[in-house]
């Protein structure tokens, strides 16, 4: 094999290597990770969750920088660049910088056993299971997780944030220990791989959770089996409304934790219902480690006004009015048509609207249906989605029965053109949203953020 010299090269050679994209073990990325000694001198924060990780990762980076603190982070998926997943210091690392890590993992797991030398102070409680010989065949998030793991292991850092990416239990973050885990919300989604209620999905992300170590949950009413695996294995639990609260009125709002209260605090700078309470497990996090990474009121103030984090409930200036949220899941949904309520009036609302096929597409149709006066179906690039056409289908199945004037359903080959065409048909008092995927978001974004404005202004 020729050896890759450029990222899309290695990341088409990480596609190649493993038959599934996903493969739910720790096995192959532990013993990775063991031939190349990744370890981590500095505290680990790990966020899982259905909702909110992204925002509270974000947060947290937001106040450390502010504080003074080189950070480091690993966040997925992207919205445009592969590059977005891992920050340093609060930008994205070039290319060329992962080059090298994904060519040490390909190295390690070509190897044909296992170092000898013992598991590195600190490593995940998996490094002590059995090695596994030969070649070991990695699914292209474990590849991209290792050479991320290892850049961050190297750098110069204060504090590394690592986001879980699906469940806990076998994500491939959770081959490394952490110091502090967080977790947000807790919904219904990745059924298939996670279980078919609260109880079992909570089961599956609790599993960050180190004995001894802080447990942060943020869920207002976390599922019992995640009280229950806490205490199970000695975590330090701190649940919010028990072991932190926030309170506010519209100007500033207000922290109490164990034995720490912070006031006048700025809202954060991301929009939307649920971002206080991730706000709030972001310096509950901070606040477990306060014994090695201390932080003053005013570094939370700062981080939290200048937060930044894309299509997140993200509101672009323009005419009309541009929402970009990468809402996919029956809860984050209903937050976005709550936030999207609480806006004023617009005269009519047009949505850009991409899903996954694997996704509760009637339910999160259900959500937004009433606030949507015309609908942009779209095609995105990955074969887990649903077609516009489909899409279209769902949409004009959730409409029927509906009073009043017809309700126009379009189909697009991008989510760009689907933007392009809404842009152009909506008047300059109007909103569009765009939502239902990364890659919806994504689309729209490829060329740079979305400047709309109207016919009577250009």
């Amino acid at each position: 094999m020729t050896t890759p010299t450029t990222l899309p090269d290695w990341l088409a050679h990480c596609a190649r290597l493993h038959p599934k994209t996903m493969d739910l073990s720790l096995e192959r990325t532990v013993e990775v990770a063991r031939r190349l000694g990744i370890a981590f001198a500095v505290p680990v924060i790990t966020v899982a969750g259905t909702n909110g990780k992204g925002s509270t990762c974000a947060m947290i980076e937001s106040i450390a920088r502010h504080a003074g603190y080189r950070t480091g982070l690993y966040q997925k998926p992207e919205l445009v660049h592969f590059e977005e997943r891992c920050r340093i210091g609060g930008e994205p690392v070039a290319a060329a910088a992962l080059l090298p890590h994904f060519a040490a993992v390909e190295q390690a797991r070509l190897s044909p056993q296992a170092q000898a030398s013992p598991p590195p102070e600190g490593a995940s409680p998996a490094w002590g299971g059995p090695a596994l010989a030969g070649e070991i065949a990695l699914t292209q998030f474990e590849f991209s997780t290792l050479a991320i793991a290892r850049l961050l292991s190297l750098a110069a850092l204060d504090l590394v944030i690592l986001e879980v990416g699906l469940g806990g239990r076998f994500d491939s973050v959770n081959a490394f220990d952490t110091d502090c885990a967080v977790i947000t919300s807790i919904a219904l989604d990745h059924m298939e791989y996670l279980g078919n209620d609260r109880e079992a999905i909570g089961l599956e992300k609790a599993q960050i959770m180190r004995p001894g170590k802080p447990a942060i949950v943020s869920d207002p009413l976390p599922p019992a089996s995640v009280v229950a695996h806490a205490a199970a294995i000695g975590a330090d639990l701190w649940l919010v409304g028990r072991d932190f609260n926030h309170r506010g009125d519209r100007q500033q709002w207000a922290w109490s934790g164990r034995g720490r209260r912070y006031h006048a605090l700025s809202y954060p700078a991301l929009r939307g219902a649920n971002q206080l309470l991730n706000a709030a497990g972001a310096i509950a996090a901070l606040e477990a480690l306060r014994d090695r990474l201390p932080i003053s009121a005013q570094a939370i103030r700062n981080g939290l006004a200048m937060v930044e984090l894309p299509g997140r409930f993200q509101i672009v200036p323009g005419q009309p009015a541009l929402v970009l949220d990468v809402a996919h899941n029956p809860q984050a949904v209903a937050a976005l048509a709550v936030n999207l309520d609480a806006m004023g009036f617009f005269p009519r609302t047009h949505a850009v609207f991409g899903a996954m096929r694997d996704k509760d597409i009637p339910e999160l149709l259900a959500k937004m249906a009433p606030l949507v006066d015309v609908w942009h179906c779209c095609e995105l690039p990955t074969a887990r989605a649903a077609t516009a056409a489909e899409l279209a289908a769902q949409v004009q199945a959730a409409l029927a029965g509906r009073r009043g004037a017809p309700v126009p359903v379009y189909t697009h080959p991008s989510p760009a053109d689907a933007l392009r065409q809404a842009a152009a048909a909506a008047d300059p008092a109007d909103r569009i949203v765009v939502f239902g995927s990364f890659y919806t978001v994504g689309g729209v974004l490829k060329e740079g953020l979305p400047r709309l404005s109207a016919p009577h202004l250009g």
